[in-house]
């Protein structure tokens, strides 16, 4: 479960109470002085002014949806790895005398020396949902993060092992599947209908405790808190924490409406309020996994925040603005060549409104255009110098255009590579890298690196194992700048780099 640390007063909830019971000692005692047709109009008043609060039976959301939210086991293998610590002169004499006559010992520059350790075993837990009957769960990209292996548990106990489909880290959602069949999947709600009061309950796997449910209302909807890229999240006072990840955030009729993904703590545990990813975002997030290996990222092209935050900003600077409108989002820049500067919008301009829906913090800017992809159009309505205009525009990838993006694989640079081994290390003085070993017909030979050569870092990430080159390769196409530089040397020990181009 991510944890955003702030502070809460958690005392509020008590003085509350307090206040109502004062105010209802009071009113009683008032009631018994006053005559009989007082007391009539007196409870008239009462009953109009204050509805009576009918009580909430959540049992059926519970037994509904229990079935459909999985315990999901993290493992993390332990590996070998080559570190720098600083070195010790008088361990070196007494382990090497000679000073390394007999042969080359590992060291690194300015009195380190390289040695190899094995991490430890790492395991966790967290949660997920069944969203279809043939295995698909839909869980946080941060519970399957660098997995070796995930074991899903049921909740009828049975086990099963997971393979991961797809995940996204910007909006911290990943899509795994198990081998199994008829599986209660849940039914998924339009996060877009639900309302701020509303009960809801969060179901999962909280602090080792399986199939939990607490109950709760949504506080808030298209709530931004900085973790991740994309957010929109729909807050809530259900108790939420670690283990909750991945989990369902469900309505009263055991629909989903969300992903339970971070809770709002100071001391790393529960104290008030959660956060999950709306169904409306995950829908598109998953099925773009399914169709396309990767989430299709629709962008407007303009950089900026709340109105309020910006005006608030300025007069903390002792400026005074007036843009016309105390609501929408103030666009700080224009991103050149996007759909925005097409369409001609400019700094200082807010805007209001996307389809005809309001917008007025950034979350709800965010939560919109999420579910959409290059190539659709939005109407967009904007304030210039506080007039109103209307534009539809045609949102773009991060590479600027509408084209559909797919994670580019290790096939696409033509070439086979391996580890560099011990020997290579020690006549180059390297700890890590990769050997081109076959050059086939591909983005490398177009670039011309030659059979042989060592690949040391790739836009600046160390290159120790082929999985590192195959993500930084499945990264790298998908980014808004999809170019490989890559540093290493040639077999005679001299340096040199090269710059391949991803996208066409």
């Amino acid at each position: 479960m991510k944890k955003i640390a702030n502070y809460l007063i958690p005392t509020t909830s008590v003085v509350a109470i307090a206040f109502a019971i004062a105010a209802f000692t009071n009113t009683h005692a008032a009631t018994q002085t006053l005559g009989q047709e007082q007391n009539q109009q007196l409870e008239m008043v009462s009953v109009q002014a204050v509805p009576v609060a009918q009580p909430v039976d959540l049992s059926y959301a519970a037994e509904k949806a229990l079935p459909s939210v999985v315990h999901i086991k993290y493992v993390q293998n332990s590996k070998v790895q080559t570190v720098e610590v600083q070195s010790d002169p008088f361990e070196d004499f007494f382990n090497d005398p000679f000073g390394g006559f007999f042969g080359p010992r590992q060291r690194g520059q300015g009195g380190t020396q390289r040695r190899q350790v094995q991490t430890p075993k790492r395991t966790a837990t967290g949660s997920g949902v069944i969203i279809s009957t043939d295995g698909y769960i839909v869980t946080n990209n941060h519970v399957v993060d660098g997995a070796d292996e995930l074991t899903v548990t049921l909740s009828d106990s049975k086990e099963y092992s997971a393979r991961i489909i797809g995940a996204d880290k910007t909006t911290d959602l990943a899509l795994i599947k198990i081998d199994a069949r008829n599986l209660p999947a849940i039914q998924v709600a339009n996060s877009d209908d639900v309302k701020v009061g509303e009960w809801v309950l969060a179901i999962g796997n909280p602090l080792g405790l399986n199939n939990t449910v607490t109950a709760g209302i949504i506080s808030a909807k298209a709530r931004t808190l900085g973790a991740n890229s994309v957010e929109s999240f729909i807050q809530t006072d259900a108790a939420i924490n670690a283990g909750n990840s991945g989990g369902a955030l469900v309505n009263t009729n055991g629909q989903l409406v969300g992903i339970n993904a971070m809770l709002y703590s100071q001391t790393g545990s529960y104290s008030g309020y959660g956060f999950a990813i709306p169904t409306a975002m995950m829908n598109k997030v998953i099925d773009d996994i399914k169709q396309y290996g990767t989430v299709q990222r629709a962008m407007i092209g303009i950089q900026g925040g709340d109105v309020k935050s910006f005006v608030d900003s300025e007069k903390e600077e002792g400026r005074e603005v007036d843009l016309g409108t105390m609501e929408g989002i103030y666009i700080q820049k224009v991103v050149e060549e996007s759909a925005a500067a097409e369409a001609g919008l400019e700094k200082g301009d807010v805007i209001i409104e996307v389809d005809g829906q309001k917008v007025t913090k950034f979350g709800d800017l965010s939560g919109i255009i999420a579910q959409k992809r290059p190539g659709d159009k939005v109407s967009l309505t904007y304030l210039h110098n506080k007039r109103k205009h209307t534009k539809t525009i045609t949102l773009r990838n991060e590479q600027g255009n509408t084209q559909v993006v797919k994670n580019a694989d290790l096939d696409v640079l033509g070439a086979d590579f391996r580890e560099v081994s011990q020997q290579q290390k020690d006549q180059l003085e390297i700890q890590y890298g990769l050997e081109v070993v076959k050059i086939n017909s591909g983005k490398m030979k177009d670039a011309g690196v030659p059979k042989g050569f060592i690949i040391r870092q790739v836009n600046d990430e160390p290159m120790k194992t082929v999985e590192d080159l195959q993500d930084i390769v499945k990264e790298t196409s998908t980014s808004s700048e999809p170019v490989l530089i890559i540093k290493g040397i040639f077999p005679t020990g001299k340096k040199g780099y090269f710059v391949i181009q991803l996208a066409e």
